[in-house]
């Protein structure tokens, strides 16, 4: 699509250099016109309909790479599943608000033309002017001046574009918004992290039935689902994860701790499974993972967000709290406070009439001070990624991988770059320029016919994997990594470098052995 629109871009920059070129162009429409349905004739002072929404296609599938918010609620709308008619009506509200500027430009442009005359008798020249940017413009887009342009400007100014959403943050949008969306919950403090329970809650959404129910108790064991209603008198944590999420990973400890603690006592946990991934949405890849991270609570899938939409939750991992009569009295999302979640557990039990729940609380502490974020490899969420960092004949662009900027990353080789992931193709290889202790990365093997979902497939792909140019020993090699390479024959989180407690600034490069291997994100401990 860059490619393509390098040849538009300069095509139109050399139709204005060159008048006998714009004309041959003009030609060249005017006769592809006389095809487009429904056009009139010019004699007649008319023009179709049809064939001018088509022209108003065309320009619209040229400008919409540019438009950030509609491509923003097109993925939000397909991450979640969902088409409706209130989605149009949002992609609508989009477009009318790019389209009212440009309309406004052309107005404007016209105005100027005709109050400033000397604007007119030059047009020849300014048309001209503009062919040459537009031709500057195109090869800049060719050698990459534009990402490097915009690696430099986020690198320069890491806090540019912080505050531009506040318009979101006023008291009638989110009003409007949890009306529409949450009706179930009425209180302003809910959608924030909170220390204190509330004095007097909403009451908690019902569970969305449609997903899958695993570790179901024994009465429930012919798959009826668990209903929040029957579980009044009873303590409920609702806990948001998805199985490759590190974050998620790291309060499994902590949740089955509690649940063998105080299950007899009245708690009952129930994880909403909301994928983060496509394939986190198979019922078998879920089964897999609660049995891998050794979860015996009640599990329901939410593959369609209705649960997760229920609460207007935004986070993975979040836990809301659930007391005796239904209320949503504590929340909590991310990592950490784990003391502080006990202590909610005790209370509302005692609340509940609970005995003997005074147990002493003694949470192990889990810190992290990485400072390179999580960072996406697939288009739709792609963040961090440096464009130099690509190999030409053989040739890696930039002089070492330690050229890269800090917490940024770039692609060698061939890449097939997806929505949610990149495919590994010939000589594929990552560098990332990390400040962190662990990393950690979303992997898939590549699909040959003979691997199922969940299960190891034959033969599994590796990646070899090197830090500072060496390739990783028991020193710095991770979890997952057996003499510096990793098995990827399931669809999971990787862990490929521990330095053992320590944080430090490093460089990984991955080499991926085998095409195919289609990894997600990066996260980091």
């Amino acid at each position: 699509m860059r490619f393509v629109s390098v040849l538009v871009i300069a095509g139109f920059g050399v139709s204005l250099l060159i008048p006998q070129f714009q004309v041959l162009m003009e030609r060249l429409f005017s006769r592809l016109a006389r095809f487009i349905p429904g056009r009139r004739g010019a004699s007649t002072g008319k023009q179709g309909f049809r064939g001018g929404l088509l022209i108003g296609f065309s320009v619209g599938l040229l400008w919409t790479p540019c438009v950030g918010p509609i491509l923003a609620s097109v993925i939000s709308l397909a991450i979640i599943g969902t088409v409706t008619f209130d989605a149009l009506l949002i992609t609508l509200a989009y477009s009318l608000g790019t389209a009212i500027p440009m309309f406004l430009i052309i107005l404007g442009g016209q105005n100027a033309l005709r109050r400033v005359p000397w604007l007119l008798s030059n047009l020849g020249h300014i048309q001209k002017l503009f062919g040459v940017l537009m031709i500057l413009t195109a090869m800049g887009i060719f050698f990459n001046v534009d990402r490097r342009f915009q690696t430099y400007i986020l690198t320069t100014f890491p806090q540019y574009g912080v505050g531009l959403t506040k318009f979101e943050d006023n008291d009638a949008v989110k009003n409007q918004l949890i009306k529409k969306n949450s009706p179930a919950i009425k209180r302003e403090d809910m959608g924030k992290p909170t220390s204190d329970l509330f004095p007097e809650g909403p009451v908690a959404p019902e569970i969305i039935p449609g997903g899958a129910w695993f570790n179901l108790p024994e009465d429930k064991a012919g798959g009826q689902p668990l209903k929040l209603a029957d579980l009044r008198g009873k303590v409920v944590i609702i806990d948001f994860w998805t199985y490759s999420c590190i974050n998620c990973q790291r309060t499994f400890p902590y949740l089955r701790q509690w649940y063998q603690t105080y299950k007899d006592k009245g708690l009952v946990i129930i994880g909403v499974h909301s994928p983060e991934f496509e394939f986190e949405k198979k019922e078998e890849n879920v089964a897999q993972a609660i049995k891998d991270f050794k979860l015996t609570y009640p599990v329901v899938q939410d593959n369609d967000f209705a649960t997760w939409r229920a609460y207007d939750n935004k986070y993975w991992p979040a836990k809301y709290f659930i007391d005796k009569n239904g209320v949503i009295r504590h929340t909590h999302f991310g990592e950490g406070a784990y003391d502080e979640s006990e202590r909610v557990i005790q209370k509302l039990l005692k609340e509940a009439g609970a005995s003997d729940v005074s147990i002493r609380i003694s949470n192990p502490t889990y810190q992290t001070n990485s400072q390179t974020p999580e960072t996406y490899l697939g288009s739709s969420r792609m963040e961090y990624y440096f464009p130099n960092g690509s190999v030409n004949n053989g040739r890696q662009l930039f002089k070492s991988a330690a050229d890269l900027p800090k917490r940024s990353f770039s692609f060698g080789g061939e890449w097939d770059i997806n929505d949610e992931y990149a495919e590994s193709g010939k000589n594929a290889s990552i560098n990332y320029n990390f400040i962190a202790g662990k990393v950690f990365l979303v992997l898939r093997p590549g699909v040959d016919g003979t691997c199922s979902p969940g299960q190891v497939c034959t033969p599994p792909g590796q990646v070899r994997v090197f830090l500072d140019g060496k390739i990783v020993d028991n020193n710095n090699a991770g979890s997952d990594v057996i003499n510096g390479i990793v098995t990827v024959d399931k669809d999971r989180l990787y862990n490929l470098v521990d330095l053992k407690d320590t944080v430090e600034n490093h460089i990984l490069k991955l080499e991926f052995v085998n095409p195919g291997i289609k990894a997600y994100a990066f996260t980091f401990g």
